[in-house]
């Protein structure tokens, strides 16, 4: 088996290729690893979910990507590629000339993340003019192009309405379009669905894969949605306590998954497409503290399976290793004695 730190620094087909990431925050409390050596990679065109319980690392990394976190107070180190150009150690400046034009992000909360003072329009055409040399005319006629482009009706009405004035499933559409502003060719997606009802969130899934096909963008959706990873998902990185536990296509993930962490966060999904005879299965135990990881396999506690590896797990940390073709999997349990659970203990469950 390959230990997927032995691949290429740097994929050739990869637009974004992330390799061994950490971001350690120093607290009156000891050092926070929140994440603790992630890897992973998504090409143009391609979707990567990252999914997990609240508290394992997610939008952490998505705001390493952007470079969002202040270098005095955030421990960040591994290397990040976008397009070939690192960005750990790139300067402030070019990482901020990089976020908004090649780079974006659809932040959680568009209530909390759009500035309250400032019309919609406004907020779409300062993201606008900062990348791009343009009158105040164009980038408001951008503004509502954006709008229109994202569903939102009367755009040119709408654009001078101040963010209360929108719904909720309207504010996410007008975080889309601030977002999409510069044809960014990587969108960082966090919670896009989060608090909306269902037929919202259809349309918001339906516009950001449209507008993938459109402008050829990566797309990384975290989430802890598995309908919405089922949905819009090429690839998913599973993680837990800032590390990956299980990377591979969303095939491997659904149908054939080799983690025990992996296996009780489908269990405890519901399903439509069966009956099932059997109730929900919750992980039991609660997500560790981020200052005080367990030593080894950092999910042993929670484990049903622990006691089959006598005692490795409580030492020694798995290394993420290639199982199958594309499918990674950090757990002490043997390749085939994962396999026979699956099949002869776990599949009936999911």
């Amino acid at each position: 088996m390959t230990d997927i730190h032995e691949r290429p620094a740097l994929s050739p087909t990869a637009f974004l290729d992330v390799r061994d990431l950490r971001i350690h925050f120093s607290t009156d409390d000891g050092l926070v690893r929140a994440v603790d050596g992630l890897s992973f990679s998504v090409e143009r065109g391609k979707s990567l979910a990252i999914v997990g319980e609240s508290g394992s690392g997610k939008s952490v990394t998505s705001l390493g990507i952007l470079g969002l976190y202040n270098k005095r107070n955030a421990r960040v180190s591994g290397e990040i590629y976008l397009d070939g150009q690192e960005l750990v150690n790139a300067s402030p400046d070019e990482v901020r000339a990089l976020r908004g034009q090649k780079m974006s992000m659809i932040f959680q909360d568009p209530l909390s993340s759009l500035h309250p003072y400032y019309t919609i329009g406004w907020q779409i055409e300062e993201a606008y003019r900062v990348h791009n040399h343009v009158s105040k005319a164009e980038a408001r006629n951008r503004a509502i192009e954006l709008l229109k482009r994202v569903g939102i009706p009367q755009p040119d009405k709408r654009v001078d309405d101040y963010p209360h004035q929108f719904s909720g499933g309207m504010r996410q559409r007008a975080m889309i379009a601030m977002s999409l502003s510069c044809n960014p060719q990587l969108l960082i997606a966090d919670e896009p669905t989060t608090a909306l009802d269902v037929t919202v969130q259809a349309q918001i899934l339906d516009l950001m894969k449209d507008l993938q096909e459109e402008y050829n963008s990566a797309i990384i959706l975290i989430t802890h949605d598995l309908g919405v990873v089922a949905e819009l998902a090429d690839d998913v990185v599973v993680m837990y306590a800032g590390r990956a536990m299980e990377y591979g296509t969303v095939g491997d993930i659904f149908y054939s998954p080799e983690h025990p962490y992996t296996w009780g966060l489908l269990a405890s999904v519901t399903r439509l497409d069966r009956e099932r005879s059997e109730r929900l299965q919750p992980i039991p135990g609660n997500p560790p503290s981020l200052i005080n990881v367990p030593p080894g396999c950092p999910f042993h506690r929670r484990c049903r399976y622990e006691a089959l590896n006598g005692g490795k797990q409580r030492v020694e940390r798995p290394a993420l290793e290639e199982a199958a073709p594309g499918h990674y999997v950090a757990c002490h349990l043997p390749v085939e004695e994962r396999r026979r659970i699956f099949r002869d203990e776990v599949a009936t469950l999911l």
